[in-house]
């Protein structure tokens, strides 16, 4: 079985995927190790974004680790061809439902953000974010013509059963951190909220009372992120809210090349793990991507996949000491190329 099958992708993903092959062949040389055509460059060679082959090679491996997809090269593709449904394929065919997205401001970099110092120094945000319901999935989807123009409709679906499976991890997260769970979405409007808050209400007081529950709106959430980020230790949320206040929070951390994520399953099937920063088209092929949040990914996967925690802890310190030691991109403010920012963590290894 392999250990770790990587996905490059498009733009600067195959750029920051070299960067892991660096820094895994220094920490953990007898990992096994597989790679495949994913998202756009797959529909150049395969026509199509993912291929059968890729996906039984995903569920085959221990973990996945993308590097990012997309590009506007495709937009003019088919909905069902493009990048992005490659990887809404994959999370799919995998049965992926929980994305895990950190939000760390490492202490050099506080005054990397946008926000002051005192409001995210020492800042630790884990979002959880369901990840193969809602509105992203759910159907009618169409766009049709009516007199006068078009219309347009996209469902919001779900069920018990998804809220529950995902608030389960959220719940489960909290008891290792902070023990609050901070559950946000728009039951004031939207019924699919309405069911949200009642199903998560109700399993913590089934499974989880010692653990510290608030509602909290959605749009109040995203004003909260940057005018108190720090109350926050795990945010719970839907698969569209989480896409918008996982992106947000991302920028009060100093930038979208910092951050990783995970996207878990059920016990024992591969999680799938991806830095969160997209392809980047405009600095694609110039070396000056961040890498970090490819190399921290990784390191979620050796967590939370691979069973080698103490890498995992190995990889992290590094990451922090090259940034203490000064390495820094220029989305940070510095001059390293990406082979350099990775070299400076291998440096630290």
């Amino acid at each position: 079985m392999t250990d770790l099958l990587l996905l490059p992708g498009d733009g600067i993903g195959p750029e920051v995927i070299a960067e892991v092959k660096k820094v895994a062949a220094k920490l953990c040389p007898d990992l096994t190790l597989d790679e495949k055509p994913f998202g756009g460059c797959s529909f150049d060679a395969h026509g199509t974004p993912l291929t059968d082959d890729a996906l039984a090679a995903a569920k085959a491996a221990k973990a996945v680790l993308m590097g990012a997809v997309g590009g506007p090269q495709w937009a003019g593709a088919p909905r069902d061809k493009r990048p992005e449904a490659g990887l809404l394929a994959l999370r799919a065919g995998m049965g992926v439902f929980a994305n895990l997205r950190p939000a760390l401001c490492f202490q050099p970099l506080a005054d990397a953000s946008t926000l002051k110092r005192e409001v995210v120094e020492g800042l630790d945000i884990m979002i959880v974010r369901e990840l193969t319901g809602g509105i992203y999935f759910g159907s009618p989807r169409f766009i049709e013509e009516i007199p006068g123009g078009k219309r347009a409709v996209d469902t919001q679906v779900y069920t018990t059963g998804e809220i529950e499976r995902v608030s389960r991890i959220a719940f489960e997260l909290a008891r290792g951190r902070r023990n609050k769970v901070t559950s946000c979405e728009k039951s004031n409007v939207m019924d699919s909220g309405l069911l949200w808050r009642e199903v998560v209400t109700e399993l913590h007081k089934r499974d989880y009372a010692d653990v510290q529950l608030e509602h909290m709106l959605a749009d109040n959430a995203a004003m909260q992120l940057v005018k108190n980020p720090r109350q926050f230790d795990v945010i719970l949320t839907d698969n569209l809210f989480g896409d918008i206040l996982s992106d947000e929070a991302s920028q009060l951390t100093g930038g979208l090349g910092l951050l990783p994520s995970a996207a878990l399953g059920v016990a024992g099937t591969p999680g799938l793990y991806e830095p969160i920063h997209g392809s980047a088209p405009d600095i694609a092929g110039k070396g000056v991507a961040n890498p970090l949040a490819a190399i921290l990914s990784f390191e979620m996967a050796l967590r939370w996949s691979l069973g080698r925690a103490e890498l995992a802890d190995r990889l992290f310190a590094a990451v922090v000491a090259a940034l203490d030691g000064g390495a820094r991109t220029p989305d940070i403010g510095g001059r390293l190329t990406t082979a350099q920012m990775g070299d400076a963590v291998v440096a630290q290894l």
